[in-house]
């Protein structure tokens, strides 16, 4: 087992729990050892800062560290509020209500066909508004958690 440090160009394997920032708020996201979140790093696949946070640690290591809402995933913007018609929601010619409550999470595609999550913010008459703001918008963050493995490529799976 090779016990290098995290740097550019290894893949990390963490696991950690994230809460808002200030105070003893409840889990926002729980990350367990059983099941880590895996990135490369350099690979812009996470938040600038958090890599950041986890360079030069080793596998076993703990760590703790918070992140400003300018550092995670912003301030909420009105914009990523989005009107759709309900005509949107139509499968095999029929209406998806499951998909037209309060609180529902829509996945969508944009006319460059990525996808995209949205959570339905509002039901109106004939149309229904998506916020497309990342859950984690507009919160500062806290994540503990331990350095479960580092390597120099990802593990087959």
């Amino acid at each position: 087992m090779n016990n290098a440090p995290i740097a550019p160009g290894k893949f990390v394997e963490i696991s950690y729990i994230l809460r808002e920032a200030g105070g003893e708020s409840e889990e926002l996201e729980i990350c367990p050892a059983d099941e880590p979140f895996g990135f490369m790093i350099g690979e812009e696949q996470v938040l600038p800062k958090f890599e950041a946070a986890l360079m030069g640690l080793n596998a076993g290591d703990s760590f703790e560290f918070k992140l400003s809402v300018e550092d995670a995933y912003g301030e909420e913007d009105d914009e990523a509020y989005v009107e759709i018609p309900k005509s949107a929601f139509i499968v095999d010619g029929e209406l998806d209500d499951s998909v037209l409550e309060v609180g529902e999470v829509v996945p969508m595609q944009t006319e460059d066909g990525d996808e995209v999550i949205g959570v339905v913010a509002e039901v109106r008459l004939n149309s229904v508004v998506v916020d497309f703001n990342h859950p984690f918008a507009g919160l500062d963050l806290h994540f503990v958690g331990e350095v479960l493995r580092v390597l120099d490529a990802p593990p087959a799976r």
